[in-house]
């Protein structure tokens, strides 16, 4: 079949006139004189890919579609497991969420240019339908201030062409439409896209939008009339002051409402920091400042207007809230309404996306837990299809409520049903408190949200410092750009491992024959007198992806150590992914340093429900701890990774951040150890600063503020040397004038120089290269060598001056990898050595304080007595009981400044 299937299709290319290419157009690297003998060694000849090789990883096998489903409903993953304790945790972080959505739904809503029933509405089916599709626990869905601005300008363009289709009905069209584009991405996996989307453009957005809604609020704040809030901010602003003579009592309940909320935050918050132990006390009392204040002025917005006719104010008041779900129906939504609401779709799904996953990667590395983009777009989308049948706008996840549920303890999402109960209370019991609430206040409820969304100027100090010239959401044009978009989005870097290679001439292995220095003084070989001269380390891809041979055998670097290489760049489109796979894949062959410990059921984390209860009886007849039971104690720990950026040029703020994040993430997961990161092949300056500025490039600071001292290993280069350029270039001419007699000679010299040389890469790893090359990086420089140590490189290096290759500022800076990897290996084990020299240290100092005679202690301590009958003890310590020279830095005793 596929004989006749080839011939079909040579004869509809030779049709076309397509000319083929020959079945193996480089057959002759197969003949015995292109490499290695066929009689000694087995050849191997790449295949190219194939598009059915391609439909294979494409294709998803039945098996694939059934975790598919399955991913669908995440909660499947935990409720089985759930406990009292996980339910006492979520209920008090349910009814906290739940008792400020209420106020905010309701300011919200007016943001939107709907009544306030429509906010809570919106926040009840948010909580209510997110927990079956989260994968974050932290997440609260509900009104947010941008997305409801951005809702009421639409409502109030459609509506001036609409004049009979109410708001409502304009809110409820709108999230359909959005959250059917969203579910759409959601379901086929496409939740990456909002990787498109850098830091710097997200942080510009939301201050944009949060200063746009505060200026709106003035108005409102102030009781200024006479002019329409949604114009330009600007605009707004400069009305405003036009219309403070026209200010009215609203000014004084707004104002007051304001510094109130500031008031207490702040108090709160230095409460927290005087005295620790009420800490908790605190942040409830400040997360509860919002409903404390609502209450306070609904209270004397009742004592003021309580003796006035029904309909009637002092202020601006809400007046009547509608009891229960008066607008729950199947939302209006025809063609007409579609077409108008076309345009501005785009701009909501943006909103919707990028605020929700932007927030929930960022607690999910706080509390350790990876969520799934694809399936939040799933939970959202579904959250804003059903939420309209009961009168809900659009909703998505909010900043300031993920904040505060986060640190109130929540343990599953099942804290949004929680919420859920506390909002329908709310919608059934309290209207008739909301009738009293000032409008003013609700404005400084909002002016008081929306300032947490301003970038601070120390983020955008530290934004420059890592890239002062990047700005702009980068966008496809054309479908080539789409594609390569898609490639860069998706981009999956590998991990590599170590295989010694030599290279061949016909039969014979270059470099092995003295007699046939076919490098001619450029080659990467030390010569014939090491046994190791003819061979060289390459790195390759663990899995062969690249096409090497599988089977050759890769050798693990180290135990714990990683070699990763980026493979299309790292920048803000690519960065979550290649980063996710590498700590999936660290997870996956590595323990942790410190095994987590629980002492019960309750105690485990909601994403992290433990073994099933027959695991868990087997390991307790077996003797087992529990807490290792899953746990495969002979993988290594996390120790070093070596990032590999040969293919990188250019990173970015949202990159290096998330390389920050990792680095955070990785650490806990090694701690109390902290994981070195070494940089190999950077060949861009501007990266080194980035990097540099995000603290890579040097050890790591300890907490107490000491640094490790470091065993550096620096490339060296010589200049003017008998084995440099010019000494070559020199040979060559005394050859041609001279005769080969001098030639030989100055070969054979060179060649007994080579064998009693040292490799290029100087170090510490012996007493010689101590003294040569071990230079002491700090923070502030290195030492600088000693003149008997400098004249011993030089003997080593031919007499000529060796110089190094890239900063020794930068220890952790490396020139290639097997430079990076030996100074990853070489610290690893002089930090084991260290580690069991203080032990047995300290075991010694133990034994030194224990009781002895007199006479014996006047011995060890070699002091004598004084004239009160005391020993001296300020003579020579005993030895072996001093620590090794592998010990730590003080910065101040130093001399030095802190990196």
């Amino acid at each position: 079949m596929s004989t006749a299937w080839g011939k079909a299709g040579r004869f509809t290319a030779k049709a076309l006139g397509i000319k083929l290419q020959d079945k193996d157009p480089y057959d002759e690297v197969t003949r015995g004189e292109s490499i290695v003998s066929n009689h000694t060694t087995s050849t191997f000849v790449e295949e190219p890919p194939h598009t059915v090789e391609f439909l294979r990883e494409v294709i998803p096998s039945g098996r694939q579609l059934g975790d598919y489903a399955l991913s669908l409903f995440p909660f499947t993953s935990w409720i089985g497991h759930y406990n009292l304790q996980w339910l006492l945790g979520d209920l008090v972080a349910g009814i906290t969420i739940g008792a400020i959505v209420i106020p905010q739904g309701m300011a919200y809503a007016q943001l939107a240019n709907l009544e306030p029933q429509f906010g809570l509405y919106s926040s009840f089916m948010g909580v209510l339908v997110y927990w079956f599709f989260a994968t974050s626990k932290d997440i609260t869905i509900g009104p947010v201030a941008v997305l409801s601005s951005l809702t009421g300008d639409i409502v109030a363009n459609v509506m001036a062409e609409l004049p009979n289709v109410p708001g409502h009905a304009i809110a409820s069209a709108l999230s359909i439409l959005a959250g059917a584009v969203v579910l759409f991405i959601g379901l086929i996996r496409c939740g990456w896209i909002v990787d498109i989307i850098s830091l710097t453009s997200l942080s510009a957005f939301m201050t944009g939008s949060a200063l746009n809604i505060a200026v709106g609020q003035l108005p409102t704040l102030m009781g200024i009339k006479g002019f329409s809030t949604r114009d330009p901010a600007y605009l707004v602003f400069i009305h405003t002051l036009q219309g403070l003579p026209r200010t009215k009592l609203d000014a004084a309940m707004g104002l007051t409402a304001l510094f109130m909320l500031y008031g207490i935050r702040s108090l709160c918050n230095y409460i927290a920091k005087r005295w620790p132990q009420h800490q908790r006390v605190a942040f409830f009392l400040s997360t509860l400042r919002t409903v404390f204040v609502i209450l306070l002025y609904t209270m004397i917005s009742w004592l003021a207007n309580k003796d006035l006719p029904r309909g009637t104010s002092k202020f601006k008041i809400l007046f009547d809230v509608p009891r229960g779900f008066r607008n729950a129906a199947v939302p209006v939504l025809d063609k007409t309404l579609a077409s108008k609401l076309a345009g501005s779709l785009p701009a909501t799904v943006i909103v919707l996306l990028i605020e929700h996953i932007a927030i929930a990667k960022s607690f999910g590395r706080i509390n350790n837990y990876t969520i799934d983009p694809s399936q939040e777009m799933v939970a959202i989308g579904v959250t804003n299809m059903l939420g309209p049948f009961l009168g809900a706008y659009a909703a998505t996840g909010s900043f300031s409520r993920t904040a505060v549920k986060s640190k109130a303890g929540v343990r599953t999402p099942f804290a949004g049903v929680i919420t859920a109960i506390v909002v329908l209370l709310a919608i059934y019991a309290l209207p008739a408190v909301f009738y009293y609430i000032p409008n003013a206040a609700l404005a400084a409820v909002i002016i008081h949200a929306v300032g947490d969304l301003i970038t601070p100027p120390n983020t955008v100090y530290q934004f420059w410092l890592v890239s002062p010239l990047e700005n702009g959401i980068y966008c496809t044009v054309c479908l080539s750009f789409a594609v390569l978009l898609f490639r860069i989005l998706k981009a999956q870097g590998r991990f590599l491992g170590r295989v010694k290679v030599h290279s061949v001439l016909g039969d014979h292995v270059i470099g092995d024959d003295p007699r046939k220095p076919v490098d001619g003084g450029y080659g990467t070989f030390a010569g014939s007198g090491s046994s190791d001269a003819p061979y060289r380390n390459i790195f390759l891809p663990l899995t062969h992806a690249d096409g090497s041979n599988p089977e050759i055998e890769l050798d693990n670097p180290y135990p714990g150590i990683f070699i990763y290489r980026f493979s299309e760049g790292f920048n803000y489109p690519n960065a979550s992914h290649t980063l996710e796979y590498m700590v999936r894949y660290i997870h996956q062959n590595t323990r942790r340093t410190t095994l987590s410990h629980f002492d019960g059921p309750g105690d485990r984390p909601w994403n992290d429900p433990g073994p099933s209860k027959r695991k868990l009886k087997a390991a307790t007849r077996a003797g087992i701890d529990s807490n290792e039971v899953g746990v495969n104690l002979h993988l290594p720990t996390l120790k070093a990774i070596i990032l590999d950026f040969s293919s990188v040029n250019n990173i970015d703020i949202t990159s290096v951040q998330q390389l920050i994040d990792v680095r955070n993430q990785l650490d806990r997961y090694a701690s109390p150890d902290v994981v070195d990161w070494h940089v190999a092949c950077i060949s861009n300056r501007w990266t080194k600063r980035a990097l540099v500025s995000a603290g890579f490039g040097y050890p790591s600071t300890l907490p107490d503020g000491q640094i490790r001292r470091w065993k550096s290993i620096f490339s060296v280069a010589e200049i003017g040397g008998e084995q440099s350029a010019a000494a070559t270039a020199e040979q060559e001419v005394n050859e041609k004038e001279f005769g080969p007699t001098l030639s030989s000679r100055g070969r054979a010299a060179q060649q007994h120089q080579r064998g009693s040389s040292m490799d290029i890469e100087s170090g510490s790893n012996t007493d010689d290269a101590e003294a040569a090359g071990n230079l002491k990086a700090t923070a502030s420089g290195s030492e600088r060598i000693p003149a008997a140590a400098a004249a011993a490189a030089r003997s080593r290096f031919g007499g000529g001056r060796t110089v190094a290759v890239h900063g020794i500022n930068r220890p952790l800076f490396h020139v290639d990898l097997t430079s990076a990897l030996q100074s990853a290996i070489a610290n690893v084990e002089a930090r084991a050595e260290f580690t069991a020299a203080t032990k047995s240290s300290i075991k010694g100092m133990e034994h030194l304080a224990t009781p002895t005679p007199t006479s014996q202690s006047q011995e060890n301590f070699q002091g004598g007595n004084t004239s009160d009958g005391s020993v001296t003890t300020n003579s020579k310590p005993t030895p072996g009981a001093s620590l090794p020279p592998y010990d730590m830095v003080d910065p101040q005793k130093e001399g030095l400044s802190s990196p």
